[in-house]
């Protein structure tokens, strides 16, 4: 039987591997699906690709972890400039994902795991990093699909101490307490305001493609455009301008 960990490089599928290290559990691979923005830009945060590369995968090779990595052959940017084929929109472009129906997470990332997981033994284990506070989330779990977290009793606040005695987490935990692609639509403020303030080339990308006529649609999440957020953000910046000129 084989035993595959799922792994997003955040806190509860890394103390996952660590767990299944510490505690003799089988372990054959850990399988990573990394969503593209464009053919050469990462839908991860550039501070946790580089973790990923420079840091996690290294330390997993290193302590005898065979990590596989996976890409969709499709984009962001390939699903954000696709045209509707049929119906009254025919002919737009399709946009931005929507909030709880994201064709990002479905072409971009479920289908190259489902295709991979096809190449699996059907008996294979599945281990998935969902803490023991995670109820709901583990009510959910069936099959062959296994939580080590739940088994060792780790809640999440475990498994962040578990990666950072060990030298990984991630450093996207000192701004935001989720993953997530750069362009997610379910972003919190912080997480826009930090790329935003540190990351303006991926920034502009995404006014580049706000600008882009005959979309489906023009908001960026439920409510609001992105251009509408870069404008709050630039009258944030002038009046705090305004408030340091002021003291």
């Amino acid at each position: 039987m084989k035993h595959v960990a799922s792994c997003s490089f955040g806190k509860d599928s890394l103390a996952t591997i660590l767990l299944a290290l510490e505690r003799g559990e089988p372990l054959d691979e850990a399988v990573y699906c990394e969503v593209m923005f464009d053919k050469e830009i990462s839908g991860e945060v550039p501070e946790h690709r580089d973790f990923i590369y420079t840091t996690a995968i290294p330390a997993l090779e290193r302590r005898g972890v065979k990590v596989t990595v996976l890409r969709s052959e499709k984009t962001y940017v390939d699903l954000f400039t696709g045209k509707i084929t049929r119906g009254p929109k025919k002919g737009l472009l399709r946009s931005f994902p929507i909030c709880g129906r994201c064709a990002v997470q479905r072409d971009c990332k479920l289908k190259p795991i489902l295709r991979y997981q096809k190449t699996l033994p059907p008996d294979t284990v599945q281990y998935i990093g969902i803490a023991k506070d995670e109820q709901e989330r583990l009510l959910r779990l069936a099959g062959n699909r296994v939580s080590l977290l739940d088994k060792y009793n780790c809640t999440e606040e475990d498994a962040k101490q578990l990666c950072q005695r060990a030298g990984l987490l991630s450093p996207v935990y000192t701004f935001t307490n989720r993953g997530g692609c750069w362009f997610c639509p379910n972003a919190k403020r912080k997480e826009l305001r930090h790329l935003y303030d540190y990351h303006p080339n991926l920034w502009e990308r995404m006014l580049e493609l706000q600008a882009l006529p005959n979309k489906v649609s023009e908001k960026f999440n439920r409510s609001e455009t992105f251009s509408d957020i870069d404008a709050e953000f630039r009258l944030e910046d002038a009046q705090e301008s305004l408030f340091q000129k002021a003291a």
